[in-house]
């Protein structure tokens, strides 16, 4: 998934010493950590380095964590395929048009109600919940749910 945008509301504060800030929702937190201990892989992709992303990743143990790459589509079929996934075994979530070939590769592909407009048309899924305010949750009991 993206992370700007999907696990926040898409605001970055940037501090005068250069350092920034991002708030991450425990709800969003839980679902993925559920879906980890369940044994279905993980992965961020971000168009934009972050220190605060990597240390919530971190937290979450999040297996991959690309960031810097705004080629999402690339970064996803290079993944996949270092982890021998078809897309129909991928559910990708993004928010914005370099998300939209991405979402719409995943054989599952979800975004959130404020994403931009070729990310809601490539969606499988739009989700009831906000950006960084449990999308990411309930994308996860969606899978959760498929997996039993």
């Amino acid at each position: 998934m993206d992370v700007d945008g999907v696990l926040t509301d898409g605001t970055v504060t940037v501090h005068s010493d250069r350092t920034e800030a991002k708030a991450f929702s425990v709800l969003d937190g839980m679902g993925l950590v559920r879906c980890r201990v369940a044994g279905i892989e993980l992965a961020w992709i971000s168009g934009r380095a972050s220190l605060a992303t990597g240390v919530r990743a971190d937290e979450l143990k999040i297996s991959h964590l690309i960031q810097g790459r705004t080629d999402k589509l690339v970064a996803l079929q290079e993944l996949a395929g270092r982890l021998r996934l078809a897309a129909g075994q991928v559910c990708y979530m993004g928010d914005d048009d370099i998300d939209a070939p991405a979402i719409q590769w995943a054989g599952v592909g979800a975004t959130v109600p404020t994403a931009m407009p070729a990310a809601l048309a490539a969606a499988d899924y739009v989700t009831g919940r906000a950006a960084g305010q449990g999308a990411v949750r309930e994308v996860c009991e969606h899978i959760l749910q498929a997996s039993v």
